[in-house]
Formats: structure tokens, sequence, C-alpha cells
């Protein structure tokens, strides 16, 4: 069970309260240009690697990339395993159109040997660490690649081969094309046909590829039951983690339980802190509220408080109003 890597949101902050409430198997930082990691000025990469920021707890961590630049992603690899990080994972699948121009993210479905290419790159990089790094316990930091089922249309049968070709440790397939992004069902069944794809692909190496899928899970017993029927060796959550880091712990423990009005206000005001610690330099306040709504709500007041925390304009002002409801 793998935690998204959704910009703005799965931040140093977030992944550390999720962690601490019931951290999944694997998490997965925001996605970071590696073009800019590489060229940034002093600035620049001061946002840049706090981006990169995790702590112990979240262990094992990937670090995502995007570029259409090898050179890049290598030297962009490199640092992550540097870093410490435990991985390095490679998307293939971002619409935004920004990224896209730049021949990265699901443009790179388009342009199957530049993707290939961009998944040996990272591969080198880790390489040089291990080289001279031997024996550091981050010297063998696999590479795994997040993409979608097609750019237009399906392209499942001939893009994955691409991909497989070069061995990557997982591959995470957002189960939509580019062009539906998140308008349409995710089609699970198509996560069942990458599996059987990889298998044809691989044989019966004990090294294959790990077929992750994504798209619509509303909790961990639903991402269970969705790989059990499909074959996926795992699955990826994003949108179920907004306003509930308890989403893995709960799951886990097999119970409905559901956190109070006063935990989830307790947990807002500790996300909150630990955002003003960790990006208060880097990053806008408002940043933040994207959470309130998810966090505040299921209760008689919850829209009288959202109102009013959406009004703050800081972490002080936040705190003000949390702090009201005691």
């Amino acid at each position: 069970m793998a935690l998204a890597p959704l910009e703005d949101v799965t931040d140093a902050a977030f992944r550390r309260i999720i962690a601490e409430r019931g951290k999944p198997d694997v998490m997965f930082c925001e996605f970071t240009s590696a073009d800019g990691l590489v060229l940034a000025d002093e600035k620049g990469q001061k946002k840049l690697r706090r981006k990169l920021l995790f702590s112990e707890i979240e262990r094992p961590v990937v670090a995502q990339f995007f570029s259409a630049v090898p050179e890049h992603m290598e030297q962009a690899a490199r640092i992550a395993a540097e870093m410490g990080f435990d991985g390095v994972d490679i998307n293939m699948g971002c619409p935004d159109r920004s990224v896209e121009k730049a021949g990265c993210g699901a443009a790179l479905m388009k342009n199957p040997p530049l993707a290939r290419e961009l998944i040996c790159a990272a591969k080198r990089g880790w390489s040089q660490y291990r080289t001279s790094n031997v024996g550091h316990p981050m010297s063998l930091i696999p590479v795994s690649v997040k993409t979608r089922l097609g750019y237009n249309e399906d392209e499942l049968e001939t893009f994955l081969p691409e991909l497989l070709a070069e061995e990557p440790a997982a591959i995470i397939i957002h189960a939509r094309t580019r062009k539906e992004r998140s308008d349409v069902p995710a089609c699970w069944e198509r996560i069942k046909r990458a599996v059987e794809i990889r298998d044809a692909v691989q044989g019966e190496s004990l090294d294959k590829t790990l077929i992750i899928g994504n798209g619509d899970l509303r909790d961990v017993a639903d991402a269970r039951a969705k790989c059990e029927a499909t074959g996926a060796d795992g699955a990826m959550l994003g949108r179920a983690i907004f306003g509930n880091p308890w989403l893995f712990a709960y799951s886990r423990e097999l119970t409905n339980k559901m956190p109070s009005p006063k935990e989830k206000i307790e947990t807002l005001a500790e996300h909150i802190a630990l955002f003003d610690q960790l990006l208060g330099d880097v990053q806008h306040f408002a940043v933040m509220k994207k959470h309130f709504k998810s966090y505040i709500s299921g209760w008689a007041s919850a829209k009288e408080m959202r109102g009013r925390l959406m009004a703050a304009k800081n972490a002080a002002a936040a705190f003000r109003v949390l702090a009201s409801a005691q």
C-alpha cells in the first residue's frame, strides 16, 4: 500500500502527520523538477530541496522527479541517493500543460525511446552513488515509473512493454488515459491486463517489475480487494488521504472507527504547526487551506469553523480559530 505523490498536499508536514498515525508500506514525495534541481539558483534550490525533506519515520520513502533530459534525471537520482532516499520514481503521467510542454510527464507516453532512456539515466545516477559508497545501506536505490494507460487512448499493449524492457523495480499505473484525466471511472480491468503483459514479458523471473494500481480507491480495504481481483502487486492511494491521515491505520486494524471532532481539530493544529515549521518560509500559507474542508466536517459547527479558517492569513490566525473550539 503506497501513498501517492500529490502536489502541494503530500508535503513534508502532511507525510509526517500520516506516518505518525498509520504509515503506509511506502511513501512518495511530491513530484519535483529534476531540471530545477540541477539548474536552479540558490533560492530555487532552497524551495526544491524543501520538497525533498523527509523524516526517518516515513521510510521507505521515494523521491519523484520529472524531466525530459536524461542527464538531469541521472544527476537528480544521484542527489536522491545522496540524500538517503529509498527509491526514485519517474513521473510519466502528469497532464499539466506546462509539464507536458517541456516533454515531461504524460508527454513521455508519446516518446517511448526517451521514456526508456530516462529509466536508464536514473539507474546510472544511483549506480554512480553505489560505486563511490560501497556498502552504504542506501546504495541500491530502486527506480520506478508512474504512468497512465495511454495518452489520448489506451496504449497499454504497446507502451507498457517498452517500460518493462528496462526492468524498473515497479510501474505504478493510473487506470485512466491522459485525455480522461480524472473525469471517468478508473478502469481496473486494465490493471489486470498490465499484470498479464508483465508476466508475458518477464516470465518467471524472481525480480519481476511490480505492477501497482492507482485510481478511485476509497480505502485500504477497497485497494486490497482490487489487488486480489486483478493480481496487482499493490495499490497507490491518493485523494482518499485528504483530511484523513488515519487512512492506512484504521484500514489495517480492520475497524470502522473514525476520529472524533476533537481529534480532528487537534491533528489539524499539529499539521499547521509542522507546515509552519518546515515549509513556512518557502510556501504560502494558502496551501494549507485545501486541507480545511477535509479535516473540519461532520459536526454541527464545522461549516462555520471552516469559514473562519479560510479567512486566516497565517498559522497564528488559524490557531486562534481552532483554540476557540476547544
